[in-house]
């Protein structure tokens, strides 16, 4: 049982990818994030090189996996128990910013890290994975229409992908950039009412039978309307007529509006996980 470690993607979805294909739901970040690296490049989400791992148990299965794409946290999926603390001895030396893993699996992790670095860490987001069930679009209906967002809509998308990670606390890279990749597969919608666009929402690209509903954003003085629900509502049923098996999404478990809001929808918690931010 040991950890192999790399920084090149294609080797990790060489080893890895099969292990991450196998549990679409739980795997939903590391498999769209391994699909970006292998389309943009491996400075996608920043200028320093990623590094990856995968655990083999005695008989030669992957089991686990990590992913990290810097100045962003470390990505652990779930891993057998021994995993955890190995982990933070193979990866003694590495400045690491922070962990984002399942909620057991992050409190062994960030024991064995401070007693081996004396960093010191703090919660910075704990956050509940939902997957969809039965659709139940909202009753009543607010006024408006979903349309598929274009390039006419890039400066308004900007802006509200900035607003979006300016609430939930995190850094964005060129937020540019994240615009101009999904609206090259379709990848965000917005909601309109009488032709003014009032709320957004994006998705992934399809992976293993899986696409990710995010960046789900309102301005504040839209809020309250029934807008986001509709336009959640309007991905969640494209990505599932489009032939995705699982349809995923995260919330803050901080925030119980967005929490109610999709399990109205249907959607239905799989599991919690928590970031944890690591200070010098």
């Amino acid at each position: 049982m040991t950890w192999h470690s790399t920084d090149s993607v294609t080797e990790f979805a060489a080893a890895a990818g099969d292990f991450l294909r196998s549990q679409p739901v739980a795997h939903s970040v590391p498999l769209t994030l391994v699909r970006t690296l292998e389309l943009d490049g491996p400075h996608a989400y920043g200028p320093d090189d990623p590094i990856f791992g995968w655990w083999r148990d005695t008989d030669g299965t992957v089991a686990g996996a990590y992913l990290q794409t810097p100045p962003y946290p470390l990505l652990l999926t779930g891993v057998p128990a021994p995993a955890v603390p190995a982990l933070a001895e193979a990866l003694t030396g590495r400045s690491l910013s922070g962990l984002n893993a399942r909620a057991a699996d992050a409190e062994v992790f960030v024991g064995e890290w401070q007693r081996r670095t004396g960093a010191a860490s703090t919660p910075r987001v704990r956050t509940r994975l939902f997957r969809l069930g039965t659709l139940t679009p909202p009753d009543p209906h607010p006024p408006g229409r979903a349309r598929v967002a274009d390039r006419g809509d890039r400066d308004l998308l900007v802006r509200w992908i900035e607003a979006f990670h300016d609430e939930v606390g995190e850094a964005v890279r060129d937020s540019g950039s994240v615009v101009d990749e999904k609206l090259a597969y379709g990848g965000l919608t917005l909601w309109e009412v009488d032709g003014e666009p009032v709320s957004m929402a994006g998705t992934t690209r399809p992976e293993a039978g899986m696409v990710r509903v995010l960046a789900v954003y309102t301005p504040r003085e839209r809020r309250g309307r029934g807008y986001a629900g509709a336009v959640v509502s309007v991905v969640s049923r494209g990505a599932a007529d489009a032939g995705a098996t699982d349809v995923v999404l995260f919330t803050d478990l901080a925030n119980p509006t967005s929490n109610a809001l999709y399990q109205r929808l249907g959607y239905r918690p799989v599991e919690d996980r928590v970031v944890m931010e690591f200070a010098a």
